[in-house]
């Protein structure tokens, strides 16, 4: 840890303030600028190793260093374009060029391991031996050594900033760990046993990086394409809105992720319905501001009345609610009314189902206002349906 700590106060100015889109950069450019060096150098020496050992699986080992440096590129570019300011083209910054460049990282980790599955499997298929020279086992023994190393960096890098780029080079370099120990063994136990299994480990490397590839492909999709935000974050969020006076309960809650440090929410509060309209704004104002400093999330809050301290109304928003829970323990509702009529009552409400519940909108509805009606044959359901965007 001394030795981040060194490096983080040598290269990266201000390097604790990691909300800052600069400081975010800063991070990037010495990730990137350490894996082009040392994958350069560890290139040069795998080539000089295989050309020594004739191993297929130790050259292709070296073209994947290689493509290493080249993912490097990408990443420290990706960082770059990522810091970015705001501008009329992208009112919500350049953040999610962070994201798409642990995409280009993955996409070529899957490629090499594609090279490198053919190029093995053409060697089980037309054998040749190969010899484990003790300067090839000494250049892969410190490969395995900076490799693991890099992957600790760019692990702790990744940590620090909340960045699936970096963990998509961190997972690289586990994976060029074990797929370079995987070219040593398999070499020695070919001298030893002067069986052609040069080709095996080779198709294993292949399915080692193949699988990590995989991996980050996933983890860099995910906020690309949108997911639920962190249920701890969610809790606090809640929390802090909650805490306030006048606000009974949250529903609706959407973050948005432009990138790292640019996300943005919509959240529904619900507010008792008699309520001074300029000091529940006021309210509001403020929960922005907190969670603004708190989250470094730009919120919008819509206030919802509710009708609260009404015997009647409190009865059949818990029916509701019960009915609801019964149908799914997960199912919530909101924005409950009521009217009356001559002819029933009308329960008004938005009931939220999770995505694991398997019925549709429709029947969420009918079997709903079904279950409602055996109660009270007068009890008519209003129901819209929302779906959790939240774990």
């Amino acid at each position: 840890m001394k030795m981040m700590e060194g490096l983080l106060r040598r290269f990266v100015p201000n390097y604790n303030q990691t909300a800052c889109s600069q400081v975010r950069r800063s991070y990037g450019v010495l990730s990137g600028v350490t894996g082009i060096v040392l994958n350069l150098l560890l290139f040069g020496g795998k080539l000089l190793a295989g050309a020594a050992s004739g191993a297929i699986s130790v050259t292709a080992d070296a073209f994947n260093n290689l493509s290493d440096a080249a993912s490097s590129v990408v990443t420290l570019v990706g960082f770059r374009l990522a810091g970015q300011k705001a501008d009329a083209d992208h009112p919500f910054g350049h953040g999610r060029m962070e994201y798409l460049a642990g995409l280009m990282v993955s996409l070529l980790i899957l490629l090499v391991g594609v090279e490198l599955g053919r190029d093995s499997l053409d060697q089980v298929l037309h054998p040749e031996m190969t010899t484990l020279t003790p300067l090839a086992a000494v250049i892969l023994l410190l490969s395995v050594a900076v490799k693991l190393w890099m992957g600790w960096f760019n692990s702790a890098l990744a940590q620090r900033v909340k960045s699936e780029a970096l963990r998509a080079t961190a997972a690289d370099s586990r994976s060029d760990a074990l797929a370079t120990a995987a070219v040593l063994v398999g070499l020695g136990v070919s001298q030893l046993t002067h069986l052609p299994l040069d080709g095996w480990f080779g198709l294993l490397v292949a399915a080692l990086i193949l699988k990590a590839g995989v991996e980050a492909a996933k983890a860099t999709l995910d906020p690309l394409l949108g997911q639920p935000p962190d249920p701890e974050m969610v809790r606090e969020i809640e929390q802090v809105i909650v805490n306030h006076p006048r606000i009974l309960a949250i529903h609706d809650l959407i973050v948005h992720d432009y990138g790292p440090g640019r996300r943005m929410m919509s959240v529904h509060a619900e507010v008792p319905a008699d309520s001074d309209f300029l000091e529940v704004h006021d309210i509001v104002d403020h929960i922005e501001r907190e969670l603004a400093e708190r989250f470094h999330i730009e919120a919008v809050i819509h206030m919802d009345p509710v009708q609260v301290d009404d015997p009647l109304v409190d009865a059949l928003r818990a029916l509701c609610t019960e009915k609801a829970r019964q149908m799914h323990p997960s199912m919530t509702i909101h924005d409950f009314r009521i009217t009356n009529g001559p002819l029933g009552t009308n329960l008004i409400f938005d009931v939220v189902v999770p995505y694991e519940v398997s019925l549709s909108d429709e029947q969420v509805r009918r079997e709903l206002s079904e279950a409602l009606e055996k109660e009270n044959p007068r009890y008519h359901a209003v129901i819209s349906v929302d779906r959790s965007y939240v774990l």
